[in-house]
Formats: C-alpha cells, structure tokens, sequence
C-alpha cells in the first residue's frame, strides 16, 4: 500500500513538473527570456491609453522579453474598435520597452507606443498621440510553422522578431 501511494504521488509529482515546463518563459539568448502569453497575464495592463481612449489588452495575442539584467519589451495587440479608420489602421498592437531599441535601423527610446503592420510590408512606430515615430521596412516569413496574430520569436542573426502573422520586424537592444 505505502508503495503504490509512493509512486502515485511520484507520478503526480512527475506530471505537474512536465505541466510547469511547458508554461515556463522560453530562454533566449545570453539569458534573455522570451514571455509567452501566459508570462503576460501579471504584467500587462487590462487597458491601455492611446490617442485619447483607452483600449482593451488582448493578452491571448501578446509577448514579449524580459532581459538578463531584469528589463522588459512587452507587447499586445489591442481592440481598436473605438478608434477612427485611420488610426486603426497604423494602430493596431501597444509596444511598451523599458530600453532602448534598435528597430529596422531606427532606434526607440523607452517609453509606450502604438504599433502597427501596414500596406506596402511597412512596419510603423507611433507615439501615445498616433504621431508617426518611424517607419521602417517588414520582411515575410513563409517558413513560419504556426503563425499567429502576435508574438516574438528569437531572431537568428541577432535580437529578435516582432511577429503578426508572418510578417515581422527585428529588434535588438
């Protein structure tokens, strides 16, 4: 009886550290972590503020880093609803970066803005007021396994790429 009970509670034990594994951040590199969206959940706010509105965070379709020294680039595609058609058009994923980034050749200063995919395989960055921060090119990944609305995966050559479906931009510190 005390054997079975032993290898039970082993077996549970077992189960709920391969469940725990496969909820965990994805390690990037040199100790970087890549938050998922279930990492999300405790820092993203449930809305946030743009062009003077608040929008709804939709944290099913965000992601982010959190790098070595403990600082964050957090991302969520948001409900543009409320919005007009040309803002909702550039605007359609809140950025936050607690440092600074390099984005396409551009460089990002810490701060909150609105982002967006947009005709033309263009990328833009604008500031909480929809004023247009940089534009810069997006390239298209037909390799991707599983595209979805948002994400960010590790880039190979260096930093990472910001994801909405296949199109993607790349960011490094």
């Amino acid at each position: 009886m005390r054997k079975t009970k032993a290898l039970t509670a082993l077996a549970s034990g077992t189960i709920a550290m391969a469940l725990l594994a496969t909820a965990a951040p994805v390690p990037a590199q040199g100790g970087d972590t890549i938050l998922k969206p279930a990492d999300m959940e405790k820092l993203l706010p449930a809305t946030v503020f743009y062009r003077g509105q608040s929008a709804t965070t939709q944290v099913r379709n965000s992601g982010g880093v959190k790098f070595a020294d403990g600082f964050f680039v957090l991302t969520s595609m948001v409900d543009t609803s409320g919005y007009s058609s040309g803002v909702a058009a550039k605007y359609q994923a809140y950025f936050i970066t607690e440092v600074p980034l390099t984005i396409g050749g551009e460089r990002l200063g810490p701060g909150a803005y609105g982002i967006g995919f947009v005709a033309g395989d263009k990328f833009v960055v604008t500031d909480i007021g929809a004023h247009d921060v940089f534009t810069v090119s997006s390239s298209t990944d037909s390799e991707i396994k599983r595209p979805v609305p948002l994400q960010v995966l590790p880039d190979p050559a260096h930093g990472f790429r910001l994801y909405a479906g296949r199109q993607y931009v790349v960011f490094a510190r």
